[in-house]
């Protein structure tokens, strides 16, 4: 098999201009660069094809070295499905974007820069939930009964490990007790 050099050297291009272009802070860029990596993407499909041949229809009179490869052609079609629903997707991400904001560009603003610095731990400020959960085992008490899980929030956790010397919060069957 033999690979058409204008045809890679057109893959190249492509990809390298896709790549360039999804590196932008501008949504529509970033669609252009999308939409120019699943075209090189496809004729990267196509290339691995080889060249064009009988279509796959079996014949008893035809060798099998003259059919064309179906395989590849089912991959670009899926490709192009798959690029088509992500084209839908972030065209309605720059719409949205763009109601809200009237801008296409995306920004780092401080809001942005403050989550990211922060730890990864976030407690839930409604986290009391019974310790028994699960479907599998039959709990015949009341709700009201059931032994629950203490609330836990960052502020109020850190208060008491500030002032009892604890690692984090307590855990077991006494986790309740004194809260």
């Amino acid at each position: 098999m033999s690979v058409n050099l204008t045809l890679l050297l057109v893959m190249g291009v492509l990809y390298a201009i896709g790549i360039y272009l999804l590196l932008e802070r501008s949504l529509t860029r970033v669609l252009l660069g999308l939409m120019l990596l699943t075209n090189a993407t496809n004729l990267l499909l196509l290339a691995t094809g080889g060249y064009a041949g009988l279509a796959p229809i079996f014949s008893k009179d035809i060798p099998a070295t003259e059919y064309n490869d179906p395989l590849p052609q089912a991959f670009i079609l899926t490709s192009i499905v798959i690029s088509f629903a992500v084209t839908a997707f972030i065209l309605s991400l720059i719409y949205s974007s763009w109601l809200l904001s009237r801008a296409d560009h995306i920004q780092d603003d401080r809001e942005d820069r403050r989550v990211a610095a922060q730890d990864a731990f976030d407690a839930e400020e409604d986290s009391e939930i019974a310790v028994e959960v699960s479907d599998f085992h039959e709990n015949h008490q009341p709700a009201a009964s059931r032994e629950m899980i203490r609330k836990v929030t960052l502020k109020t956790t850190a208060r008491k490990n500030a002032a009892t010397g604890m690692e984090g919060p307590r855990e077991g069957p006494d986790a309740g007790a004194g809260a």
